[in-house]
């Protein structure tokens, strides 16, 4: 018997206590920075394993350091945030649970990312780890992170000081819950998942009464303009075949039908698999807004503003190598080569500023023959519930397992003796 397998074959033994921790996270979720129940739960359980835990990292993160003689140093990373969406699934364990948001509004909160879930497959990792210390020998660090889907939450870790913490690691792994069959782990390779830039940019007319647009320069008739001209970038100034997103997804001004407003501003958002069409993607878009305002005699310059901004998601080869040939070993053909995600994630800010390599791959949570029926029919968009949905609901005791044995698998293929 592998030692891997050894390690696994406790999943079994913990089946009733990590169901448990995933109803009571599912149904008590935090918004980003808020995660102090949940970072409380898994610190208090680490202990318990024999960890050592640090808290209070950026400022909800926590890690906790299982060393267990000579060896390799790994860094397996989960996220804990949830976020402001209200649960329509009829699960008996779904949340009710409301708050206060950053801004102070009153909204519903909802774990439909699968963050619940990567938090108890690697906490599941951790314990199994620490039952088995005979099967391996090196540094562990499960790391919990805040705030990802904010994209902030890896770089408020690493500015409160988490490379002071722990040990360099020598390699980096993470993984997110998708709408695949919950028996499939897919993994890639270089871009993985997108980088991402949010922009507002507020357009600066001159305000007059409607039935004076003369003396006026309207924002919107400008707005329009950009828009459209907006939409051309990925069509006519990249090359066919590169992947990139321009999305418009909001568009305000004015107040009254009778009143040319002085301002209007847009929200922005991009999308890339490389750093270089990213930049191109900024460069062309602040190049045509500017150029639309001085065509328009705009009494000043548009105003740039970038927020939930997300690496790009490229995994080291070489991490790829090694972990997909253990995956293939353990899941035979459900070890597939993931297709590149358009959505974006913050795990990578962690091991590029350790300087480590890395590899961030997919679980599935779906029962397989609902997949495969949707499938045949081709409708899985209709009838699989993607992430960020009200009804997301993967399928609990065999989603844990899958991202449990991938998680497992990938760091013992470091760590195993």
């Amino acid at each position: 018997m592998s030692t891997t397998q050894k390690v696994l074959d406790g999943i079994a033994d913990l089946k009733d206590w990590h169901e448990a921790f995933y109803q009571d996270l599912h149904q008590n979720p935090e918004l980003s920075f808020q995660e102090t129940r949940t970072a409380g739960l898994i610190a208090d359980r680490l202990r318990a394993l024999g960890y050592e835990v640090h808290e209070g990292i950026g400022p909800t993160g926590l890690v906790g350091i299982l060393r267990n003689g000579d060896g390799t140093t790994v860094l397996a990373r989960a996220d804990m945030d949830a976020l402001p969406v209200e649960e329509l699934t009829d699960l008996p364990y779904r949340s009710k649970h409301t708050t206060s948001d950053a801004t102070g509004a009153q909204v519903h909160v909802m774990h439909a990312c699968g963050h619940d879930m990567h938090v108890t497959c690697l906490l599941a990792t951790a314990e199994l780890l620490a039952n088995n210390k005979d099967a391996w020998s090196g540094t562990f660090i499960p790391l919990f992170q805040p705030a990802e889907e904010v994209g902030t939450g890896a770089k408020s870790m690493i500015d409160g000081g988490l490379a002071d913490i722990i040990p360099t690691p020598d390699v980096a792994l993470g993984q997110h819950l998708v709408p695949l069959p919950y028996d499939v782990v897919a993994s890639r390779p270089g871009p993985a998942m997108s980088a991402a830039d949010s922009i507002r940019v507020t357009l600066h007319g001159r305000g007059t009464h409607g039935s004076m647009p003369h003396g006026g320069i309207d924002p919107i008739t400008l707005g329009g303009a950009i828009v459209q001209r907006l939409n051309g970038i990925v069509s006519r100034e990249l090359r066919p075949g590169t992947f990139a997103v321009v999305t418009v997804g909001s568009f305000q001004a004015g107040s009254k039908s009778n009143i040319i407003p002085a301002d209007a501003v847009l929200l922005l958002n991009i999308r890339a698999y490389s750093e270089r069409v990213r930049a191109k993607l900024k460069e062309s878009i602040e190049r045509i807004i500017i150029a639309e305002c001085e065509a328009s005699d705009t009494p000043q310059p548009p105003d740039f503003e970038y927020y939930d901004q997300f690496p790009l998601t490229d995994n080291t080869e070489a991490v790829y190598d090694h972990v997909s040939a253990a995956f293939a070993e353990h899941f035979g053909d459900k070890s597939t080569l993931m297709t590149p995600s358009t959505g974006s994630e913050d795990f990578s800010d962690i091991p590029v500023a350790l300087g480590a390599p890395f590899l961030f791959w997919n679980f599935g949570g779906t029962d397989p023959d609902v997949y495969a029926t949707a499938a045949a029919a081709g409708r899985l968009a209709q009838d699989i519930p993607s992430n960020h949905s009200g009804y997301f609901a993967p399928v609990m005791g065999p989603a844990i397992d899958n991202g449990t044995k991938a998680m497992v698998v990938a760091v013992m293929s470091y760590l195993g003796n």
